[in-house]
């Protein structure tokens, strides 16, 4: 055999090594959040659907994951979702709901109407948008 096909199976070997060790570690980290998130659900935690719908746990069987677990969306209103299709909602930092105040102050309209003209945030303009024009009608 020659020396680079010698070559050739040393680093196939390594890499074959390589990709069981980290397979079986990514399995290891998995089971590890699996079994932390089971420990968290518990009733009165607030979570995430993985469509997006916001709720508080009322029931859920950490040990029975066939059982729908239970989610208060709005007061009185509770739903059964699968348990896998629930998560820990992620929580957000105070920074982050104070840029979410200021962006939200940038997208209010200021409008403001003087002899046939508007003022549309600081900007005049003849017609509104999304207004019909009364001669079209």
């Amino acid at each position: 055999m020659d020396p680079m096909s010698l070559m050739l199976f040393v680093v196939l070997g390594v890499l074959l090594v390589f990709m069981i060790f980290n397979s079986r570690r990514q399995a290891k980290k998995r089971q590890e959040a699996e079994a932390e998130r089971q420990v968290k659900m518990v009733p009165g935690v607030r979570v995430m659907s993985r469509a997006g719908l916001y709720g508080t746990i009322v029931e859920f069987d950490a040990e029975d994951l066939t059982k729908p677990a239970r989610i208060e969306i709005a007061e009185g209103v509770v739903v059964d979702l699968h348990a896998h299709s629930i998560e820990l909602a992620p929580e957000e930092s105070p920074d982050d709901e104070a840029s979410d105040d200021d962006e939200g102050a940038d997208s209010d309209l200021e409008v403001e109407s003087a002899d046939g003209t508007y003022t549309l945030n600081g900007e005049g303009v003849e017609k509104l948008p999304g207004s019909e024009d009364e001669d079209k009608k």
